[in-house]
């Protein structure tokens, strides 16, 4: 077992405490360097969290020899340049959710990680949550016997004052994002989806502007159909004064609900009653899943999000607004 040594692009938000903490944490793991492009916040991010060095160009991290591997934090309309530049460089890689704006771009990755023979990671780290895997625990045990349907909702209430005429966040930019907060927040659960039941044969879905706030889609709904014959049915809507987050998992003895974002409990109801579990995240979020790459960088576990897991789910993303992109022109 030896320390795996890491660079981090991007050290913005979801570095602060999901993530970037992690990286020292971990047992056979410490954070080497970091870098934006911003050199006053790299350096400051840098102070603050004890890291050796910092950079402003992303080519002198990734090619500083005392950087094993990379996490790439940016937004997605770079994680597919980054990853390519990596790989070059014969570095694995470790990638923020999406894995990118389309699936075409995740194909992209995966070859040239491929090419250069080093492993490609996804953020999707809710498939090492203690909770997500009661949840799997349940499933593979049948307690609610063979599995029918799958339903989502997503209501996130609206606040105008997050969206100003300029400067809007990046998660609602379409070619920053690849899509609006569809792209951000149904990733995570349509990943857990694919983690519980396999991969989706066949997505469709409808997807409009109802807000005008920005350009990006603001409410979708999906059908879909997994391999294993499963229908599952979602409904995100980013523009609602209520706030909805659920996931029913409908089965021939029973029905389980979690929520994909809130630490509501797991519920398990069955004609003979019900239980339920309260089963907290982590401090810092992303801690099960990095420590699970860095096992499996030492030969010694598994994770279980692969550069082919995220671009299944970038895969069904597309399938389920291709219909609005083509309606609006959107390329990339």
């Amino acid at each position: 077992m030896h320390t795996i040594r890491w660079g981090i692009i991007g050290c913005g938000d979801v570095t602060e405490k999901k993530s970037g903490p992690a990286f020292q944490k971990c047992t056979n793991s410490r954070l080497t360097a970091v870098m934006r492009r911003n050199a006053k916040k790299a350096e400051d991010y840098a102070r603050r969290h004890q890291v050796p060095k910092w950079y402003d160009d992303a080519d002198e991290l990734i090619h500083d020899q005392e950087v094993d591997a990379v996490y790439i934090a940016t937004p997605p309309d770079s994680h597919r340049d980054y990853t390519l530049l990596v790989a070059a460089a014969g570095k694995p890689v470790y990638v923020e959710k999406p894995m990118a704006r389309t699936h075409q771009e995740c194909l992209q990755m995966i070859e040239a990680c491929q090419k250069s023979k080093v492993p490609l990671f996804v953020a999707y780290y809710r498939r090492s949550l203690p909770r997500f895997l009661k949840v799997k625990e349940l499933l593979n045990t049948h307690v609610i016997g063979d599995i029918r349907t799958v339903s989502v909702r997503l209501s996130v209430p609206v606040q105008h004052s997050e969206y100003p005429q300029r400067d809007l966040p990046w998660r609602v930019v379409t070619q920053t994002a690849g899509g609006g907060l569809f792209f951000d927040l149904a990733s995570h659960t349509l990943d857990i989806l694919d983690f519980y039941f396999g991969p989706v044969a066949e997505a469709t879905g409808l997807a409009a502007n109802l807000m005008n706030m920005y350009e990006a889609e603001d409410v979708v709904s999906a059908a879909f159909r997994f391999e294993s014959g499963i229908i599952g049915s979602g409904l995100w809507c980013f523009n609602t004064g209520n706030e909805t987050d659920i996931i029913e998992i409908s089965g021939e003895k029973g029905q389980i609900t979690i929520p994909t974002f809130s630490h509501s409990p797991i519920q398990l109801s069955q004609k003979t009653g019900g239980q339920c579990w309260e089963i907290a995240h982590p401090d810092h979020i992303q801690q099960p899943h990095i420590q699970s790459i860095i096992d499996e960088l030492n030969g010694n576990g598994h994770c279980p999000c692969h550069g082919e897991d995220g671009a299944r789910t970038a895969r069904v993303m597309d399938s389920i607004i291709d219909e609005w992109r083509r309606e609006n022109n959107i390329v990339f």
